[in-house]
C-alpha cells in the first residue's frame, strides 16, 4: 500500500485543489500565465526577426555608418572613408568603386566595413559622391549598391608676411579676405606648416637661432631642441606623421671637422618636445647636401651630395641607393614616386621606386629660357620661360602648364619689370601659388635675413582649370604660402 497521501482534487466550485492552499493556487495561476506570455513574445520575436533576416537578406547590405574627415581629405594624402555595413562583406573589387568627380582610390574589405582610400588630396568646396556598386553579403546572393556624398570644405591657407618691426604668419581663405594673425615674431626666416603644428624659424635677440612649435592656432609655443648655435636653414616637412627636416651649418667652419649643410630630422608631436634632432647619416658619416625632400607618402628622403651625387634613403640612413650623379632636384608630384632631376644630359624624371629614368617630355609652343619646374599629378608639369626682350614690354617671365605629351598654356605671365620667384602647387593640384618680385628695380631684397626676399612680394593664387588655362583667384601681399614643401632657393 502507498504511503503517499491522496492525490489533490479540485473543489467542485473551482476554488483551489484539495489540498492546495489558495495563495499556492494562486502563485501558480500567475506563474501560467507568465509563461504563456513569454511563450508568445518570443514566439512574435522570432517571427519578426526570421522575417528581418528575410527582408534584410533580400535587400542585401545596407549602410549603418559612416566614418570621414572632409577637412583632412583636403590638406593632405591618404584620408580613408569608412563605411560600416549591416551585414559581413564579401570582397569589394576598386572598379566596383567609383567617385564623382573623379579621384584615384584604393579599397579594403574587412568584416561589415568597406575602408576607401583617396590617393591623393581632394579638390577643396566640392560635392564628391562615393558609389559602391554590386555589394554582396558573405555567402549572399542579393546585390547592393552604397552610395555616400559629402562636401568638402574651402581651403584655408597660411602665409607669412615681414613687416618694419615684426613678422607675422597668418591664415586666411583664398581670397584673403579673412587674414588672421597665427604667431608673431621680431625676425621669422621661414615657416612651415603640418596638419597638427606650425614650426617658425626665428632668430632671437641675440641672433640665435630657433626652432618654435605652436599648434595650429598660433597656441602653445615651444622650442625645439637644436644641434647647435649655428645656422638653420631649408625647412621642411613630411606629408605624415608630424616630422620636420632641416640642414644645420655650425657657426664656426674653421674646427676641425666641421660640416656645412648637415641634414637633421625631428619630431613635432608633444611626447617628443625634448628628444635631440637625428643627423642624418649614411655609411656612418653625416650628410652634407647641396638640396634634399621628403619622398611623398613614404619615410624615405631624396638628397643631392655637394659631390654632385643624387642619393636616395631611409630617414634612418639605412640603405642608401645612388641613383647617379645630378645637378638638381625640380621636384616630386604629390601621390608620386617620380621626380624630375636636371642631370648634365639634361632633364629626366626618375622613378624612385626602382631607379630608372626617362628623359622629359620636351615642351611644345614655349618662347624664352627654361627656368624652374614644379611637377603636377598625372605627368603634367609647370614650367617657368623667361625672354629677354629690348624693353620690359618686350620681357618677362611665363609659367606654362605643361601636359604629359608635352602640349604646354599659358597660365600666367609678369612684365620684364618684375621677377617670378617661385611656383607652389596646392595638395590636390587644383591651385598654383606664384610668388612674385613687382617692381623689380625698386625693390631690392633685404638681407638682413639668412633667406633674404625682396621687400615687397606678392602671392598670386592661380585655380588651374581643367582645359589647361588658369583664373586668378586673388593676389596676397605675403609670401611662403604653407603649399610650399620647399623653401624658397
Amino acid at each position: 500500500m502507498s504511503t503517499d497521501g491522496p492525490p489533490s482534487r479540485r473543489s467542485r466550485d473551482g476554488g483551489a485543489p484539495t489540498g492546495v492552499s489558495r495563495r499556492e493556487h494562486a502563485r501558480r495561476r500567475r506563474a501560467r500565465a507568465y509563461l504563456l506570455s513569454f511563450l508568445a513574445v518570443l514566439g512574435v520575436l522570432v517571427i519578426v526577426g526570421g522575417v528581418a533576416g528575410l527582408v534584410g537578406a533580400a535587400q542585401g547590405p545596407r549602410v549603418t555608418g559612416v566614418q570621414f574627415d572632409p577637412d583632412a581629405a583636403v590638406s593632405a594624402s591618404g584620408s580613408r572613408m569608412i563605411l560600416t555595413t549591416s551585414q559581413s562583406l564579401a570582397e569589394i573589387d576598386p572598379s566596383q568603386v567609383e567617385v564623382t568627380p573623379a579621384a584615384d582610390v584604393t579599397v579594403q574589405t574587412s568584416g561589415r566595413s568597406i575602408g576607401i582610400r583617396f590617393t591623393l588630396p581632394l579638390r577643396d568646396d566640392t560635392d564628391y559622391t562615393v558609389t559602391v556598386d554590386g555589394v554582396t553579403a558573405v555567402g549572399g546572393e542579393t546585390t547592393a549598391t552604397l552610395e555616400q556624398s559629402f562636401r568638402t570644405p574651402p581651403l584655408a591657407v597660411y602665409l607669412l608676411q615681414r613687416g618694419d618691426t615684426e613678422d607675422t604668419v597668418f591664415r586666411t581663405g583664398l581670397d584673403g579676405a579673412t587674414a588672421v594673425p597665427m604667431y608673431t615674431h621680431a625676425h621669422i626666416e621661414d615657416f612651415r606648416a603640418t596638419g597638427q603644428h606650425l614650426v617658425m624659424s626665428v632668430k632671437d635677440d641675440s641672433g640665435a637661432p630657433q626652432l618654435v612649435v605652436t599648434d595650429t592656432d598660433g597656441a602653445n609655443a615651444r622650442t625645439l631642441p637644436l644641434p647647435g648655435p649655428g645656422t638653420v636653414q631649408d625647412l621642411q616637412t613630411a606629408d605624415r606623421g608630424e616630422s620636420i627636416g632641416y640642414t644645420y651649418t655650425p657657426p664656426d667652419m674653421s674646427v676641425a671637422g666641421a660640416q656645412a649643410s648637415v641634414l637633421y630630422t625631428a619630431s613635432l608631436k608633444d611626447a617628443d618636445a625634448d628628444a635631440p634632432p637625428t643627423r642624418i647619416e649614411v655609411a656612418g658619416q653625416p650628410v652634407s647636401v647641396a638640396q634634399w625632400s621628403f619622398v611623398p607618402d613614404t619615410d624615405s628622403l631624396l638628397l643631392l651630395s655637394f659631390e654632385g651625387r643624387l642619393l636616395l634613403t631611409a630617414t634612418a640612413g639605412e640603405g642608401p641607393v645612388d641613383l647617379g650623379a645630378a645637378a638638381q632636384i625640380e621636384g616630386i608630384a604629390r601621390g608620386s614616386a617620380t621626380a624630375v632631376i636636371l642631370r648634365a644630359d639634361g632633364l629626366f624624371e626618375v622613378n624612385l621606386q626602382d631607379g630608372s629614368d626617362v628623359p622629359l617630355v620636351d615642351a611644345t609652343g614655349t618662347t624664352g629660357y627654361l627656368g624652374g619646374i614644379v611637377p603636377v599629378a598625372s605627368g603634367a608639369t609647370l614650367r617657368q620661360y623667361t625672354a629677354a626682350g629690348a624693353d620690359a614690354a618686350g620681357s618677362g617671365s611665363t609659367l606654362y602648364r605643361v601636359g604629359a605629351d608635352g602640349t604646354s598654356t599659358p597660365v600666367f605671365t609678369v612684365q620684364g619689370t618684375s621677377s617670378l620667384l617661385q611656383t607652389c602647387i596646392s595638395p590636390s593640384g587644383r591651385y598654383a601659388a606664384v610668388l612674385v618680385q613687382p617692381d623689380a628695380v625698386s625693390n631690392p631684397y633685404d638681407t638682413s635675413y639668412d633667406l633674404p626676399l625682396p621687400r615687397r612680394v606678392e602671392t598670386h593664387i592661380l585655380d588651374l582649370d581643367a582645359d589647361g588655362t588658369a583664373t586668378e583667384v586673388s593676389s596676397l601681399d605675403a609670401f611662403d604660402i604653407s603649399w610650399c614643401r620647399v623653401p624658397l632657393r
